[in-house]
């Protein structure tokens, strides 16, 4: 039944209370009720992507106490740092991207796929062999790239459980008929199938990259190698989510599709298919130069095209819709999500395009640019909730929303800039603790800057997490009491 956009809002939930230029706005349709146990896996996956949050925002506060110039004196010990390092890296970056991913996925197949339980528990396990491994002393910490790891059995048993898992869950969502959420937009649900097809692709490249090494190699150089090439697809299925979200929350906030479907087709097929041949990079040996280098100039130059072009159409659709005509639409979640992720991901370019050397830019860069993508999987939870969640589960305050966003999306930028800073100056990436030489003052305030940024984006986080555990412990409250969703349903 259409209802105008302009009634939808109610104060003190997420929305924004309504202003003129949302009466211009086309009406909405309300999507039809759906049966509970058709958003059961989603709300799995999702629950396993903050949990991991969870434990990865309380190791960032040692991580981020690790580089602060004085403290950073006080302990003798790096390697404990850096075995919280890399614990909270599988976290935040591997099983909070996509286990994210899988929850908005599972709102394109139909409810309880065959397998779908057993994919996500397999999944679930390895994240919970990973956290136990952290607990073990004596385990060497290796920072290789993109998927940091613990040398020891159990933390690769649990790295392999959750990728297997997911790329399973991800291929049966491929392959099942469509099922698209009535709340997804066509061109959202294109983005999706992309980032799940890009998941798919990386798995396949660690798998050929493994093949080709062997385990005579040292240590860091056999799981630098390892993981480099899917590493970098990994970053593409991100890309594809973010840009998901992007178009999920303007059509949210406009009630307008951003894009039509066969465009999105398009350009999202630009930006997957060339990454489907990283398997292929490995045919003379993982550690041939084609390998290394190839992987390296399909993300340099496969990626940021697509992103701009999406973003500029991102933008002309907010101008033509009147969004931002009232002052409101900075209070609005759904468009702060949008531009704190604008923001990070162009700092995140023009970071990556002034890289020389290997110095702490490197960090610079990829904070901003996985900071671009967490910060619009929060704004995107936000939504997510109002759709898998019961009409009586409490939401939090759209001010709480957009305090978080802001907090996390500046603390974010500020975080990176301390670092490329530092960089700028000569301070060296992967050093913690009392290994960490200051010789500068250059590198002294750069790291101040960093510091101070990331207390920031902590703060955010762990509002974000704090907002998150209400919103799913209602859940639990609300499927306690049955007798409030007579016919089963949920909005």
């Amino acid at each position: 039944m259409p209802i105008s956009l302009q009634h939808s809002f109610a104060p003190g939930t997420l929305n924004p209370p309504a202003a003129p230029h949302f009466a211009r706005v086309k009406s909405s349709v309300t999507p039809p009720a759906v049966p509970v146990s058709h958003y059961a896996a989603a709300r799995r996956w999702f629950m396993l992507a903050i949990g991991s949050l969870v434990i990865a925002g309380l190791l960032s506060l040692v991580v981020v106490v690790g580089r602060i110039p004085v403290v950073s004196e006080w302990i003798a010990d790096p390697l404990f740092f850096k075995r919280c390092l890399v614990v909270h890296v599988g976290l935040a970056l591997v099983i909070w991207f996509h286990a994210s991913a899988a929850a908005w996925v599972s709102l394109l197949q139909p409810p309880e796929a065959r397998g779908g339980r057993f994919f996500f528990w397999g999944a679930a396990a390895g994240v919970g062999l990973m956290v136990a491994a952290g607990t073990l002393r004596g385990v060497t910490p290796v920072l290789s790239n993109y998927v940091p790891v613990l040398d020891h059995p159990l933390f690769l048993l649990g790295v392999a459980l959750f990728f297997a898992g997911t790329a399973a869950f991800m291929v049966q969502a491929l392959l099942a008929p469509a099922g698209a959420c009535p709340a997804l937009p066509r061109e959202a649900a294109t983005a999706l199938r992309a980032s799940a097809l890009a998941f798919c692709a990386a798995m396949a490249t660690f798998v050929a990259a493994g093949s080709g090494l062997s385990r005579g190699l040292d240590t860091h150089t056999y799981y630098e190698f390892l993981f480099w090439g899917g590493g970098h697809v990994l970053q593409v299925a991100n890309i594809a989510a973010m840009l998901a979200l992007w178009l999920f929350l303007l059509q949210r906030a406009t009630a307008l599709p951003v894009l039509p479907a066969k465009t999105a087709a398009w350009f999202f097929g630009l930006l997957v298919l060339p990454h489907l041949g990283a398997p292929l990079l490995t045919i003379k040996g993982t550690l041939d130069n084609l390998y290394h280098e190839g992987a390296t100039q399909l993300m340099r130059w496969g990626i940021f095209p697509v992103v701009l072009v999406i973003l500029a159409l991102c933008v002309r659709h907010l101008r033509a819709s009147g969004a931002l005509a009232g002052p409101d639409w900075r209070r609005d979640p759904r468009l702060t999500g949008f531009f704190c992720s604008v923001g990070l991901t162009l700092l995140g370019f023009a970071l990556g395009a002034s890289i020389r050397g290997v110095n702490t830019v490197v960090p610079g860069h990829y904070h901003a640019s996985i900071g671009a993508v967490t910060v619009v999987f929060m704004a995107g939870a936000y939504e997510f909730s109002r759709i898998v969640a019961p009409a009586a589960t409490g939401r939090p305050a759209w001010r709480w929303a957009n305090l978080q966003l802001g907090l996390f999306g500046v603390g974010q930028a500020v975080f990176a800039l301390g670092f490329a800073l530092a960089g700028m100056f000569g301070a060296g990436r992967k050093t913690y603790g009392a290994e960490q030489h200051v010789r500068s003052a250059g590198e002294l305030i750069g790291l101040g800057v960093m510091s101070l940024g990331g207390l920031v984006a902590v703060a955010g986080g762990l509002l974000f997490l704090g907002l998150m555990v209400r919103q799913i412990l209602a859940w639990h409250r609300a499927a306690r009491a049955p007798e409030i969703f007579p016919q089963g349903t949920l909005p």
